[in-house]
C-alpha cells in the first residue's frame, strides 16, 4: 500500500470515526470500488464494515461488495434485509453473483436465490452446474449480440437500450436466428463505418472462441495471445452461450499462479489470503507434503548406510561433501522443473516438445556442469584441502560427480514436468516435493558408486 492511499485512508477513518459522513461519502465518490472494499477490511471492525457499507451510494454498493472477500460479504449478507439483499444482486453482474454464490454456505445460497429475479435465478443455475475449471464456470451471459441483418444505426439503437446492463459494449456479436456465432463487431467498427452499412458487411467472421467445457487456462492463454477484452464461448453445437471478459481473465491467472507457487512449495493450495487463513488451515495444507518428504528422505539413508563402509574406506572426507553434492543437484533440478513449467502454463511448449526440451538441457547442463565442476575443483584443492586431508584423486571424483550429478538433476528436472502434464497431473507438483526426492537418492548412488570405484 503506497502512502497516498494510507493517507487517503487515514483521513476516511477520521472521518468516519468523527461521524462526518457528508464528507466522507464526498471522498467515496472519487474513489475506485477496490480501495474502498481494501479500506473496509483493514480500517474497520466488523461491526462498523456493516455500518459503512450502508452508508454507500446505491450504485458503488455492489460494485464494493464484489471485491471484498467471502468472510465479510457473507457477515453482510446475515445483517441485510430482502430489500437490500435483493437491491445489490440485482446491480451485479451475472459472473459476479456466481463467484460469490460459489464462496457461500448454502442457506445464504438459498437466501440469495430466493432474491433474485426468476430469469436471474435459472442462468445462475446453469452457470453452477459447470464444473469449477471450466470455462462455462467464469463466463457471463450479459453480452450484446446482433442479427446479421441490422444497419449500423440498428445495432446503436440496440447497444443504448439494453448496453447499460450488460458486462461489455466494446465488443458484440453477430449470430443467425438458432444463435450460431457467426461473426464479432466492435464499437470502432461500427462508428466508422456508415450507419445505413448492414452489420453483415462490417463484421469480422474469423472468430477466436472457446468451448464452455474447455479448461478455463485456455481462455486465460488466449487473452494473452490475441489481447481481447472479450472471448465468446460457444457450445458443442456452436452456439453463442455467453462471453469471458479481460477482469475474469486476470482474475484466473492469478489464482493460477498462486496455486502453482503453493503446489510447488509443497503446500496444498488454499484460495483465502495468508491473513485470512487459520491456524489449523495453515497447518492443514502444509503438514501432508511434509510428512511424504521426511518419509521419502528414508530412501536416502537407505542409499548412504548401505555404502556407508565402503565409502569410509575409499576416504572418510568423502562424507563431508555428501551435503554440497545433493544440494547442488537438487538446485540444478529446480532451475529446469520450474523454466519447463512455467513455460507449459504458458502454452510455449507441450509434450510433443519432449526430446527439444531434452537436447536443450542436455546442451546447457553440460555447460553449467562443466563451469561448476571446475569451480568446485578449485575450490576444493585452494580452500578446503587447509582443513581438510584432500588428495588431487578425491578433488577430482568430486568435481566429476558434480558435472555428472548436474546434468542428471537437469534432465530429471525437465522430463518430470512434461510426463506429468501428458498424464493428466499437474506440473507445478513436480517442481519440488517429488523431484527432490529422486534427485538426492540418484545423486548418492552415483557418487557413491564413482567413489568406491576409484578411489577403495
Amino acid at each position: 500500500m503506497n502512502e497516498e492511499l494510507m493517507e487517503l485512508f487515514q483521513n476516511l477513518s477520521d472521518s468516519f470515526h468523527a461521524r462526518r459522513f457528508a464528507d466522507l461519502r464526498m471522498s467515496l465518490l472519487d474513489m475506485e470500488p477496490a480501495d474502498i472494499a481494501l479500506f473496509m477490511e483493514n480500517e474497520l471492525e466488523d461491526t462498523e464494515q456493516i455500518m459503512f457499507f450502508r452508508m454507500l451510494p446505491k450504485e458503488q454498493a455492489s460494485d464494493v461488495f464484489i471485491e471484498i472477500d467471502s468472510d465479510t460479504q457473507e457477515k453482510l449478507i446475515k445483517t441485510f434485509t430482502d430489500k437490500e439483499l435483493k437491491a445489490v444482486i440485482d446491480d451485479m453482474f451475472l459472473d459476479d453473483t456466481v463467484d460469490v454464490i460459489e464462496e457461500m454456505p448454502a442457506n445464504v445460497v438459498k437466501r440469495i436465490l430466493k432474491n433474485s429475479d426468476p430469469e436471474n435465478r435459472k442462468q445462475i443455475n446453469a452457470l453452477l452446474e459447470y464444473p469449477d475449471d471450466s470455462v462455462g464456470s467464469i463466463m457471463t451471459t450479459e453480452y450484446i449480440s446482433f442479427s446479421a441483418s441490422f444497419t449500423v444505426e440498428e445495432a446503436f439503437e440496440k447497444i443504448r437500450r439494453i448496453g447499460l446492463n450488460k458486462e461489455t459494449i466494446y465488443t458484440c456479436y453477430v449470430t443467425d436466428r438458432k444463435k450460431h456465432l457467426i461473426g464479432v463487431v466492435t464499437v470502432k467498427d461500427l462508428l466508422l463505418a456508415d450507419k445505413q452499412d448492414v452489420i453483415e458487411n462490417v463484421m469480422d467472421t474469423a472468430v477466436i472462441t472457446v468451448e464452455t467445457n474447455e479448461d478455463k487456462e485456455e481462455a486465460v492463454l488466449k487473452f494473452s495471445k490475441y489481447d481481447f477484452i472479450a472471448l465468446p464461448v460457444i457450445d458443442k453445437e456452436g452456439c453463442l452461450v455467453g462471453i469471458v471478459t479481460v477482469d475474469d481473465a486476470v482474475d484466473v491467472m492469478q489464482e493460477e499462479a498462486t496455486e502453482d507457487i503453493q503446489k510447488m512449495a509443497a503446500i496444498t493450495p488454499n484460495e483465502k489470503p495468508y491473513l485470512k487463513q487459520s491456524v489449523f488451515s495453515v497447518w492443514k495444507a502444509r503438514v501432508p507434503w511434509l510428512i511424504i518428504l521426511m518419509l521419502s528422505a528414508t530412501f536416502t539413508s537407505l542409499v548412504l548406510t548401505s555404502f556407508e563402509n565402503d565409502l569410509f574406506i575409499a576416504s572418510p572426507v568423502l562424507y563431508a561433501f555428501v551435503p554440497m553434492l545433493m544440494g547442488t543437484a537438487g538446485n540444478a533440478g529446480g532451475q529446469s522443473s520450474v523454466t519447463v513449467i512455467r513455460a507449459i502454463a504458458l502454452g510455449d511448449i507441450n509434450f510433443k516438445d519432449f526430446f527439444r526440451v531434452i537436447w536443450k538441457e542436455l546442451l546447457a547442463s553440460a555447460l553449467l556442469g562443466l563451469t561448476i565442476g571446475a569451480v568446485c575443483f578449485g575450490k576444493l584443492m585452494l580452500i578446503d584441502r587447509i582443513y581438510n586431508d584432500i588428495t588431487w584423486q578425491v578433488a577430482t571424483v568430486i568435481s566429476v560427480v558434480c558435472f555428472i550429478c548436474i546434468v542428471m538433476s537437469k534432465l530429471v528436472g525437465c522430463t518430470l514436468p512434461l510426463i506429468a502434464k501428458k498424464i493428466k497431473l499437474d506440473p507445478a507438483v513436480m517442481a519440488s516435493p517429488l523431484m527432490t526426492t529422486i534427485v538426492d537418492v540418484l545423486t548418492l548412488i552415483i557418487y557413491c558408486s564413482i567413489a568406491i570405484a576409484i578411489l577403495a
